[in-house]
């Protein structure tokens, strides 16, 4: 039986999202520094992509594992976030003591992307323990934390001649490391929370194909991180057409930061439209803004700047909506290990898109090149299609 949210103690839901967002800064802690680690040591641009892709592949195999050992079902879900939290700000410190050796560097990278699969999608399971009602709005503000997270590497970028990059290195450690810290006391374990299991789940991660509710979730937000972290990549690259140096990173901030606006405004509008119908409208209209990008790179500078706005407000809007999706379908024993496996299959497409859109980008124009971005979303809102009517219906 769902527990009215007025049981729910205040400080729940504030300290889970800044816990996720102290967490996942070290997803981008070395991203922000690595214009000045440039210039100190000579690294070309490419340096920057390997080492985002190290720590992605790092977190889809960690995910990966995590889902198949059900370790966020079989262990107390705040204790893997702590430990977690701990070892991901053990690395990055480590990072910062090796930052020289870009080998080592690469390495320490990867580790910290496994020990992200205990951050994220973990962080999301103890919103769904907590949040049996609800749970859409408590996402959108979680989800909205790392938005600001990932885009805070720009802010951080663009402070970069005020901050010395092991001041941020190290502060970003200190900062992820005190969020698990304040998750793990500040937080009992939820009075809803499902019995842990002791077996590996094999038939319930299943459920991703053979759940026609779970699959429709699943396969919409693969549609969508065709297009997620591609957009991220390349808005930058959009903005240098008119922007450089400092204003450039301050508007790629804002841009991707405007991502929280959709995810707590679509959880708000969630609890009273369905997750399924915020997430799929975010997604059409995300959509829209890639097929538009012709004519929008041309547009005017209050046109063009607006554009972007707009597309990243929608563009991270409908995450927190698939989770919520997911997780409320999902066999309630094994939602961690769930949501985790469809982080790694999720975040493999994207890593597979990020690599093609940033090889073709070298050799086509980019107002040619973005509307391709839209086939995630048109396969996505096709996917969703059977839960929105499910939602019209009045049966969610």
């Amino acid at each position: 039986m769902d527990h009215p949210e007025s049981a729910i103690p205040r400080h729940v839901l504030p300290v889970l999202v800044f816990a996720q967002f102290a967490g996942t800064s070290l997803w981008f802690a070395v991203n922000a520094v690595m214009p000045d680690l440039q210039r100190e040591l000579g690294w070309p641009t490419v340096a920057l992509g390997t080492l985002t892709s190290s720590l992605q592949f790092g977190f889809i195999v960690g995910t990966l594992v995590f889902a198949l050992l059900a370790i966020a079902d079989r262990f107390p879900a705040r204790l893997v976030f702590l430990v977690c939290a701990l070892a991901g700000a053990a690395c990055t410190v480590a990072a910062w003591a090796t930052v020289r050796d870009y080998r080592a560097l690469l390495a320490w990278r990867f580790v910290t992307g496994i020990f992200l699969a205990g951050i994220y999608p973990v962080g999301m399971k103890i919103a769904a323990q907590w949040y049996t009602r609800g749970l859409g709005a408590a996402l959108g503000l979680l989800v909205g934390a790392l938005v600001v997270g990932s885009a805070s590497a720009h802010a951080l970028r663009a402070l970069g001649g005020a901050l010395p990059w092991p001041t941020l290195m190290l502060g970003v450690a200190a900062l992820a490391a005190f969020g698990g810290v304040l998750l793990y006391v500040a937080l009992g374990d939820s009075p809803h929370a499902h019995p842990r299991v002791t077996t590996l789940q094999w038939r319930a991660l299943g459920t991703l194909w053979t759940d026609s509710r779970v699959r429709a979730s699943v396969f919409g937000y693969f549609g969508h991180m065709w297009e997620l972290y591609t957009m991220w990549v390349l808005v930058p690259l959009i903005l240098a057409t008119r922007l450089h140096g400092t204003a450039l990173s301050w508007v790629a901030f804002c841009v991707l930061a405007a991502g929280v606006l959709g995810c707590a405004g679509g959880g708000w509008i969630a609890v009273r439209r369905g997750s399924a119908r915020v997430a799929s409208a975010q997604l059409a209209v995300s959509g829209l803004c890639c097929l538009g990008a012709p004519w929008l790179m041309q547009a005017p500078d209050a046109l063009f700047y607006a554009w972007l706005l707009v597309w990243g407000v929608t563009v991270s809007g409908d995450s927190p909506q698939f989770s919520t999706l997911t997780a409320r379908n999902a066999p309630p024993q094994a939602v961690g290990s769930v949501l985790t496996l469809t982080n790694s299959i999720g975040f493999g497409i994207s890593i597979v898109s990020i690599l093609l859109f940033v090889g073709l980008a070298e050799h086509v124009p980019l107002g040619q090149l973005v509307p391709w971005l839209a086939i995630g979303p048109a396969l996505g809102l096709l996917c969703m299609g059977p839960l929105v009517r499910l939602e019209r219906d009045g049966r969610r």
